[in-house]
């Protein structure tokens, strides 16, 4: 839970951060998830697993908390599930996530396929491209880099040069279940069982002629429902 904080507040919250305060915006990340349509199905964990994995490998800077802002009581924003800037080799990559926190690796491998056709299309990222521009906080790292890119003036083509989006799907994974300790079967079986996901994902993209690059995370779990009734509790000691 050390990264709700991070997950949930503005970029100017959390520069206002200090040991005054810091059991109180702890506190206030923590409320701030119970107050979203996604509460009762727990949408938001998918998204901070995400938000993390983001983080701690791409070393990426979230460029807006999608779950701070509403377009209407108890609804967040619409969209990608998370907005991050990356770093690679010089140049700055604008990380779309989308997150399937699902327990059926099938139906998230279709519900994500529906939602990548639907987010590529131009007047969608148009529509988008113009929604993230008015979210940006000014004191998130890469504003003016990120504004200029976000800007009704500038070409979609540029848009599609510099952005990705990373795919998170989680799923129950009938080897966890079967296992319950590392050995040699464990590691065959789960590297079999992930490596036959991530072909029928990428069988069902080949044709889809996606205008930017994808980078796909799979994320088995042993019970997804054990999984948010754990964390759930976690986060009602924190309120």
């Amino acid at each position: 839970m050390e990264w709700l904080p991070e997950f949930c507040l503005t970029a100017s919250e959390l520069k206002s951060l200090k040991p005054g305060n810091a059991f109180s915006m702890i506190k206030k990340a923590a409320r701030m998830v119970y107050q979203t349509e996604k509460y009762k199905s727990r949408g938001e964990f998918g998204e901070l697993f995400l938000h993390m994995i983001l983080r701690q490998i791409y070393k990426s800077i979230p460029a807006i908390s999608k779950i701070y802002f509403k377009d209407s009581v108890n609804h967040t924003v619409k969209g990608y599930d998370a907005v991050h800037i990356v770093q690679i080799d010089g140049k700055l990559e604008l990380w779309l996530g989308e997150v399937k926190f699902y327990n059926n690796a099938a139906d998230a491998i279709r519900d994500v396929i529906a939602e990548i056709q639907e987010h590529t299309k131009q007047d969608y990222l148009r529509n988008e491209k113009m929604l993230l521009a008015n979210k940006i906080d000014p004191n998130s790292s890469f504003y003016p880099t990120l504004s200029k890119l976000l800007d009704q003036n500038t070409s979609l083509d540029e848009l599609f040069d510099c952005a990705c989006i990373p795919i998170l799907i989680t799923y129950d994974s009938g080897t966890l279940k079967k296992h319950n300790k590392t050995t040699d079967d464990f590691n065959k079986e789960l590297e079999e069982e992930v490596l036959a996901i991530r072909q029928k994902i990428e069988e069902k993209m080949s044709n889809l002629n996606l205008p930017v690059k994808i980078h796909l995370f799979l994320l088995p779990l042993q019970e997804k429902s054990v999984l948010i009734q754990k964390l759930d509790e976690q986060l009602k000691r924190l309120q």
